[in-house]
């Protein structure tokens, strides 16, 4: 059986500026009926998400306040890329601001789309190694991140416990362990 053929755009139209993603609405016509449905869709710039591993191989991790799901949460740095940086230079720039950390290289783990039904853009997921507190947190706008080492050993219990649930933290924490070769 072949794959499903792509839709055809027949119109798009800016809804709203929410300041850290726009929404517009596409009508699209379905290669199947012919018929053109509506279609919503978040644009964002792309996302960075930091593992970050201490010498003493514990992953630094935050807790901060998340207002779509009105709950405090446990998840790796991460944030947007800024106009002119490269996903790269986010990554280390969010990990010293959210932690106070910075390491050694920075190594691109793997890439995913946040969520193919309404984003359009990516989440680059990076590792620093020998991650260690060179400054104080820059909390900065809205942002309050309290920081947590955790021993890796622990992650797996944490996530399988519901602790950790960010969706974006797990595929993180998933791109180190393929990395490592822990799932093969």
């Amino acid at each position: 059986m072949g794959r499903p053929p792509p839709w055809t755009v027949v119109s798009t139209e800016h809804l709203q500026d929410c300041a850290v993603f726009e929404v517009r609405r596409s009508h699209a016509r379905s290669p199947r009926t012919g018929e053109v449905h509506p279609f919503y869709r978040i644009d964002s710039v792309d996302w960075v998400n930091v593992v970050a591993v201490t010498p003493a191989d514990e992953v630094v991790m935050v807790h901060q306040w998340r207002h779509g799901s009105g709950a405090l949460t446990l998840e790796i740095p991460g944030g947007m890329v800024d106009p002119g940086e490269t996903p790269a230079e986010a990554a280390a720039r969010e990990l010293l601001e959210e932690t106070g950390y910075r390491g050694g290289s920075t190594e691109p783990l793997g890439v995913v789309n946040p969520n193919p039904a309404l984003f359009g853009n990516r989440c680059h997921t990076f590792l620093v190694r020998e991650a260690q507190r060179v400054a104080e947190v820059r909390n900065e706008g809205q942002e309050e991140t309290q920081v947590e080492l955790v021993p890796r050993g622990q992650i797996p219990s944490r996530l399988r416990g519901g602790e950790i649930d960010h969706a974006l933290v797990i595929a993180g924490l998933h791109w180190l362990a393929l990395s490592e070769g822990a799932l093969e």
